[in-house]
């Protein structure tokens, strides 16, 4: 179809869709909090209710556990003879709000302000429903594919039942094409694919040198204390230039893409006067090589604090896994340098919280092709970013791993101000109606592409 004829299309449908993000991001669907597990599964209802109208007679909420697995929505158009299928991801949980008094406007009353949409899940990821919906609509009866529709209910808490579910409803989500998109654009009037994540290893770090406190003038300079030889160990992970320094980890590579040392300076929050660490370009040292923080200090408090020595302290380590790295090789590594720079013979334990495995995708083909065409026209001739992630979405490689014949593209609503997970999260209005346009012209254009065998 005309690419103007869509356009046109879209912008007709997005009052009602407007107001049907609104509706949604009024449901207080953070799946952390147990308190809310009745608006999680409002939200899923909201969400069915909305595919149902238009025309997804399959549409069912399901769950992987009876046990406590989070509401899911499976929504089906079946594919008209000889076209591909589709399966359209999102995820209707969010984020905790936090402190409501933080945020400009109330975090759960949808507010716009300077050509923003503000809200929690204004963007992550109640806007990538609505995208996959105004594509529907848009298209309607000229809807040439067929579109199955996948909406999670507990991404934000790690997607613990999502290979489950993967598994049980197999046949059903089977597709020649996955479009995720709970991703971002590469700047404002700057679209993006995403081809490439970090992983994720997180671990419990507890370092012991005495069974009990003790009076530290009575014995500092002869015995260690905890706190002491946790900070020596933790300084261990990074060399003087702030490159991680635990041997045998991968780097790799990343895509030739500039990154204004303004921008990043804004967009990071970096004080003025602190430097940026580690070597290499810029997006190498977010996208494509390790990166390793302390996230967690368990100690004890500088308020209060007695004349001891600390028997024991503990820390939390996060490791971002590079792509073409695999949790299980990166954690061993973690393990050992640990081991071998733990000072002073202490006592030190390393327990595994969680892992997410790093994603890398071979964004050729049919499909990658369509996609840039349709980002292209709908940003008016800026051709799409190959770009990476260095955070981890780890149900992508679930995806991968499952489907391994369908080309996974991962897009997104989001843009480098968008806040998601912040206080004042919100939706760049202009943007979104290009993501809109661009979701309905790839699945125009994808209804040329034939189905796999």
């Amino acid at each position: 179809m005309d690419i103007e004829e869509l356009r046109s299309r879209v912008q007709a449908e997005l009052p009602r869709l407007r107001s049907d993000l609104e509706d949604l991001v009024r449901i207080e669907s953070v799946s952390a909090d147990p308190a809310r597990v009745a608006e999680v599964q409002r939200s899923a209802e909201a969400v069915a209710t909305l595919f149902r109208a238009e025309g997804f007679e399959d549409t069912r909420i399901v769950s992987a556990r009876e046990d406590g697995g989070a509401p899911a929505v499976i929504a089906r158009k079946p594919a008209p003879q000889g076209r591909p299928t589709v399966l359209l991801y999102a995820h209707h949980d969010v984020q905790p709000e936090n402190d409501h008094a933080e945020w400009t406007s109330p975090p759960f009353e949808p507010t716009e302000r300077d050509g923003r949409l503000f809200a929690r899940g204004a963007a992550d990821d109640k806007a990538g429903i609505v995208a996959h919906l105004a594509a529907v609509r848009a298209l309607g009866d000229d809807l040439g594919v067929g579109v199955t529709v996948f909406v999670e209910g507990e991404e934000e808490v790690g997607s613990d039942t999502l290979p489950d579910l993967l598994r049980e409803h197999a046949d059903t989500l089977r597709a020649d094409v996955i479009v995720i998109a709970d991703s971002a654009n590469w700047d404002i009037g700057v679209p993006a694919l995403t081809t490439s994540l970090r992983g994720l290893v997180r671990v419990d770090v507890t370092v012991r040198t005495l069974t009990h406190a003790v009076h530290s003038g009575m014995w500092g300079g002869l015995v260690p204390d905890a706190l002491m030889a946790l900070t020596r160990l933790l300084a261990s992970l990074h060399d003087d230039a702030g490159d991680v320094a635990v041997e045998g980890l991968v780097s790799g590579p990343a895509a030739d893409v500039e990154y204004p040392a303004d921008r990043l300076r804004a967009e990071s929050g970096a004080h003025p006067g602190v430097e940026l660490i580690g070597t290499g370009s810029v997006v190498e040292r977010l996208w494509t090589k390790p990166a390793l923080t302390v996230t967690g200090v368990d100690a004890p408090r500088v308020e209060g604090a007695s004349n001891t020595l600390t028997p024991v302290a503990r820390a939390k380590i996060s490791l971002r896994v590079a792509p073409g790295d695999t949790t299980a090789h990166a954690l061993a590594c973690l393990r050992h340098h640990l081991e071998a720079h733990v000072p002073w013979g202490a006592q030190l334990a390393v327990d595994l919280v969680d892992t997410g495995e790093a994603t890398r995708i071979d964004a050729t083909g049919p499909a990658y092709d369509a996609a840039r065409q349709a980002f292209t026209e709908a940003w008016d001739g800026t051709a799409p970013v190959d770009m990476g992630v260095g955070g981890s979405i780890p149900f992508i490689a679930e995806f991968l791993e499952t489907f391994p014949e369908a080309s996974v593209l991962v897009t997104g609503v989001e843009d480098p101000d968008t806040r998601a997970h912040g206080i004042d999260e919100g939706l760049h209005l202009a943007e979104f109606e290009r993501v809109c346009l661009a979701e309905t012209r790839l699945l125009d254009l994808l209804a040329g592409v034939g189905a796999a065998d």
